[in-house]
């Protein structure tokens, strides 16, 4: 018998027909095989302080997965008002080391009352002028109700636990520095807060 011959013989239907199931088969392991790097998928908290303008979009796609079917967001604007007063903008400082570790108290919270996935809270430091996001927290989770419970609850603990002080800029040149009402640890004056804690 030649080579080509031998060759020809492998595809004779006889031996075909016992390789289509295998490569069935291998075709099925494929997607199983995907479904467990899925579960294997581990869950991220990401936290960032910048000075460069937030992007929602960005935001969002770091929380996104195939095992979630909802991403909520919570999304934080200057407004150009406040008690009758033209904003123009505001700024923004942090006691980074300080800020990072509640955020990340925030995210565990978060992990112990609701299943969600992944959670990202951005804030901007420095001017924000009106119109532009200061505060992104996005959550992604596999129904909407964990997720859209979990950012109510991140903003409303940042608000209160972060140390983050806000100063409004009016277009009357004067300014002002703001608390949130929120916020259980700056009963005092926020300047004398800063100055606590910067020394």
């Amino acid at each position: 018998m030649s080579s080509l011959e031998i060759s020809n013989s492998c595809f004779s239907p006889e031996t075909k027909l016992p390789l289509s199931p295998q490569l069935a088969e291998d075709s099925t392991s494929e997607p199983s095989r995907k479904e467990v790097d899925e579960v294997e998928e581990k869950p991220k908290d990401i936290i960032q302080f910048t000075d460069k303008q937030l992007s929602v979009d960005e935001v969002s796609q770091l929380v996104i997965s195939p095992l979630c079917g909802a991403v909520s967001l919570f999304v934080g604007t200057t407004r150009n008002n406040f008690e009758g007063k033209k904003v123009t903008s505001l700024e923004y400082e942090a006691y980074i080391p300080m800020a990072e570790n509640e955020i990340r108290k925030i995210c565990s919270d978060i992990r112990q009352k609701w299943p969600v996935r992944h959670i990202a809270v951005f804030h901007r430091l420095g001017l924000v002028p009106v119109t532009e996001a200061s505060t992104v927290i996005a959550v992604s989770s596999a129904h909407r109700a964990a997720s859209l419970e979990a950012v109510s609850y991140a903003i409303d603990s940042l608000k209160a636990k972060v140390p983050i002080w806000k100063k409004e800029i009016y277009e009357e040149s004067a300014s002002s520095w703001k608390r949130n009402k929120e916020c259980f640890w700056a009963a005092g004056s926020v300047g004398n807060l800063r100055c606590i804690l910067s020394s």
